[in-house]
């Protein structure tokens, strides 16, 4: 054997960069109950009512174009975007999902040594991605829930690039007014970019709240993120899109993978967006069967978090026998599957997903049982 393969013998196994193996990888919703087959899945604020008939029919329209690439500048869905809300379509960009959107800001715009900041129960996305740049993520401390602006502005300084604000937030479903996010960046560096992921944003009914569109356009620093995931439910395409200075997107597009969004989601994307309808009874649905989910946690002594997303987080008892992780176990016993968040510093809370009538009653029943045996 020569001495070249000794040494390649001899070499150390390849070994990801520092920190990479320290990152806790994302643990999503259960989706499966052992010894029920057809489990009621409240645990990934999906879309109840599945997504309108017209992305359907789009979806499956695109069988036919299976073997080709799909545009990489997505222009049916940019097209579409910019006229429906009045964006300038060169201002967008798009993603598998916001996920790769937040990832791609932390990739052009951290260094190693450099930090992010978000509230203690932000989003763990925003994390991830930056530990995977080797960037520090600081957290800012949230009053009864809720990001607290003057704690997020603490926690600012040389460092940081990038503060996320999730508003809605999730899994708090806690949101801040556009007065505290005008202040809130007001209060930030030129320097510092704020992104504010409206995942849940269409939830929202209050007038004093502020999605961050037109900041776009008055500001260089800010970015503002949605998905088709939520309220149109497109889950399974991994469509998200974000709105931003010509110059961020410039950023964005040089780094972007190639094709990142397929035929057929860009064809469902474009449908779903033009369903007025099927939004409007999405969005009455939540807004009937949120206040009466939370109502009657709240009448059964538990501690409902105010929402105004397409979900709950509920707080329970440390007294043994009342505990979220028996109740989340409990509720699978019966075929109900919800989100346990303990991963987010919440282990005494559960998220649960509003659903559909007949759901929401099993849930409350349910719960009301729990807490009286």
């Amino acid at each position: 054997m020569s001495d070249t393969v000794l040494d390649r013998a001899a070499a150390p196994r390849p070994t990801p960069k520092p920190g990479i193996l320290d990152i806790a990888c994302y643990v999503p919703g259960k989706s499966k109950v052992e010894g029920i087959a057809h489990p009621l899945k409240l645990s990934a604020n999906e879309n109840i009512l599945g997504c309108s008939p017209a992305a359907k029919d789009a979806f499956a329209g695109a069988v036919d174009l299976l073997h080709m690439y799909p545009d990489g500048r997505t222009t049916i869905l940019r097209t579409a975007i910019a006229e429906k809300y009045g964006l300038a379509p060169e201002q967008l960009i798009f993603g598998c999902g916001s996920d790769e959107i937040f990832q791609l800001l932390n990739q052009a715009f951290l260094e190693p040594g450099d930090n992010i900041v978000q509230g203690e129960f932000g989003f763990g996305a925003y994390a991830i991605g930056a530990r995977a740049c080797g960037a520090q993520v600081k957290f800012a401390k949230e009053i009864n829930h809720r990001i607290d602006v003057e704690a997020l502005l603490e926690q600012v300084d040389a460092r940081t690039r990038l503060v996320f604000v999730a508003n809605p937030g999730n899994p708090t479903g806690t949101w801040i007014t556009g007065e505290e996010v005008r202040r809130l960046h007001a209060g930030l560096p030129a320097s510092v970019i704020l992104v504010l992921d409206g995942a849940y944003a269409e939830f929202v009914a209050d007038p004093s709240f502020e999605d961050g569109m037109s900041m776009v356009a008055e500001f260089e620093n800010v970015v503002v993120t949605r998905t088709f995931s939520k309220l149109h439910g497109l889950a399974a395409l991994r469509v998200g899109w974000a709105y931003m200075p010509a110059p961020i997107a410039d950023a964005l597009d040089r780094i972007r993978l190639p094709f990142n969004v397929n035929i057929p989601a860009q064809l469902a994307g474009v449908a779903a967006l033009g369903d007025d309808e099927f939004q409007t009874r999405s969005l009455a649905l939540i807004e009937q069967w949120r206040p009466w989910l939370t109502q009657q946690l709240g009448g059964i002594g538990l501690d409902p978090v105010p929402s105004a997303a397409n979900f709950v987080l509920v707080g329970f008892p440390k007294t043994p026998g009342k505990t979220a992780r028996e109740a989340e176990a409990y509720l699978a016993s019966k075929g109900i599957i919800v989100r346990g968040v303990g991963g987010y510093g919440l282990p005494d809370h559960l998220r649960i997903t509003i659903g559909l009538e007949e759901h929401n009653r099993a849930v409350a029943e349910a719960l009301a049982a729990f807490m009286a045996a």
